[in-house]
């Protein structure tokens, strides 16, 4: 429990630096989202900052904290994902940072990524390495496609997945796929989501379905 709330106040305190040193730049909004399933109350946290208008330097930072109804702390679920990462051309880049998770624990992570981003549509794809002694890696992806419905509503949908294993142990860690739908106003989004898990070697699978509120934060 304590390495949940010191990874938290890591994160925190790490957001709000970045906000006071890029706030003056233009920036992608800052989502915050939460949904609250049939059995469990998702919330997450994203953040995209560019170090200036014209640099090739971003960070990107995502929390994710799942929680029972029962309030069953040791059944809760966190991933937090901290990383720098340097652009190219044509969205590749790569990255280097920490990552948390209630499975696979805290390492430093490198890896190669990519990211693009229209007026409709959004993707950031990452592979992380592990610098531990699991040699873990982890495949992250996030896809969101929102087209305009007229002038003052957008259709949102979004596609979210992680796999995480370990290759010295050949051992599963942890999986997801979230899919969200719903209709967006301004920086206001509400729909419904539907969350699937795998846990653990045994790949313990869990889903979670209910309706999702998300605010895009300036």
């Amino acid at each position: 429990m304590k390495s949940y709330k010191i990874c938290f106040a890591f994160l925190t305190i790490l957001l709000f630096s970045i906000q006071k040193t890029f706030g003056q730049n233009p920036k992608p909004p800052f989502p915050v989202e939460i949904m609250t399933g049939n059995k469990e109350v998702y919330s997450q946290f994203v953040i995209k900052k560019y170090f200036s208008p014209t640099s090739n330097f971003d960070f990107f930072g995502l929390a994710t904290y799942t929680a029972n109804y029962k309030n069953n702390v040791e059944e809760n679920r966190a991933i937090i994902i901290s990383q720098f990462g340097y652009n190219f051309k044509n969205g590749f880049g790569v990255m280097a940072g920490l990552d948390f998770n209630s499975f696979a624990g805290f390492s430093p992570i490198l890896g190669p990524k990519h990211s693009f981003a229209n007026k409709n549509f959004l993707a950031v794809t990452n592979l992380s390495i592990f610098l531990n002694d699991a040699l873990d890696v982890k495949l992250f992806g996030l896809y969101e496609y929102h087209p305009t419905i007229n002038n003052d509503w957008k259709f949102y949908s979004r596609l979210q997945f992680i796999h995480n294993l370990s290759i010295n142990y050949n051992e599963h860690n942890i999986s997801y796929i979230y899919l969200r739908a719903g209709i967006q106003r301004k920086q206001f989004i509400f729909g419904l989501g539907a969350n699937f898990d795998w846990s653990g070697p045994n790949k313990v699978f869990n889903s979670n379905f209910g309706p999702f509120v998300r605010w895009e934060f300036d």
